[in-house]
């Protein structure tokens, strides 16, 4: 059996934690469970009457779960949070954690196609369950929605011609993610070859699992589910994220500025704590993957 460690290394653990500003006797949540390790660090900073609920889509990760009865942990999407929690009887919560993105076990795990360290088959999802994979992507869609997806997700400028590749070169099948590096090698310069198929992975895996939808429908749902005073603090590792993140924080809103009243002022659900987070040098010497992890923290008002 997988040992914590080996699931995940948590990036950010003092600072996310530190910027949830822990009432001992409070509700938390942790909305990106993984491994455990956020969560772990918020249950070493509550009383016998707080509470932590937990969620992650990824059934793997239930394997991690917490023996302490303060701890819940839903084997659901973030994007549900608000149904959830009022399954088990909760309506307001003090604060929120999420570590976006992709698990170290995740990325790990040839079989789930998350790598481009590995040749496994094209799938991509974080919810096993999900029936559109990226086998389902690279076969079935049309050129025009590859290179929406590519450009829109991948930040490529060669998105027209290398979803026109991909659609010339899936006959019969794309299956493995070698196949698809294979498919569209004419446009992987040598020098930049590992940053041109990281993005067209985070294009595809953004596709597979509606990451940026979902995370607009969970920032939207922690305005009514924090309350005043408690506190939202968010990592993200990629410019798509971080920007959806960082306005909704300013004003409440994913683009467009806010309303003005007769007044010239505005209502906005949160107000920033501090400036953006990001790990020291000795964190990213230790762990790769905090290289690109930003922290954002807001306070409800």
């Amino acid at each position: 059996m997988m040992t914590k460690k080996a699931y995940h290394n948590p990036v950010l653990v003092q600072e996310s934690v530190d910027g949830l500003h822990i009432d001992p006797s409070g509700t938390y949540v942790d909305v990106t469970f993984g491994g455990g390790g956020h969560s772990r660090a918020i249950l070493d900073r509550l009383g016998p009457r707080g509470k932590l609920m937990a969620f992650d889509q990824d059934k793997d990760a239930l394997s991690n779960t917490i023996d302490d009865g303060r701890f819940v942990l839903i084997n659901e999407n973030f994007r549900f949070i608000k149904r959830f929690l009022r399954l088990h009887g909760i309506r307001q919560v003090n604060g929120i954690l999420g570590d976006l993105g992709v698990s170290s076990h995740q990325f790990d795990e040839a079989s789930r196609g998350f790598s481009t360290r590995f040749d496994g088959p094209l799938d991509m999802r974080m919810d096993q369950n999900h029936s559109v994979s990226a086998y389902t992507i690279l076969n079935t869609y049309s050129e025009k929605q590859l290179t929406n997806i590519l450009r829109t997700y991948g930040e490529l400028r060669s998105a027209p011609k290398m979803a026109r590749l991909i659609v010339n070169n899936r006959t019969p099948e794309i299956k493995t993610t070698q196949q698809l590096k294979d498919c569209i090698r004419p446009l992987l310069p040598a020098h930049r070859e590992h940053k041109v198929m990281a993005q067209v992975y985070q294009a595809v895996r953004i596709e597979v699992n509606q990451e940026l939808e979902a995370l607009k429908e969970f920032l939207k749902q922690t305005e009514t589910l924090i309350c005043e005073g408690g506190r939202l603090s968010i990592i993200s590792y990629h410019s798509l994220e971080d920007r959806l993140v960082k306005r909704y924080m300013r004003n409440g809103l994913f683009e467009g500025e806010p309303e003005k009243d007769m007044f010239g002022r505005t209502a906005v659900p949160f107000r920033k704590v501090h400036n953006l987070i990001v790990p020291s040098q000795e964190e990213i010497g230790s762990n790769n993957r905090a290289r690109s992890a930003k922290l954002r923290v807001a306070e409800k008002l």
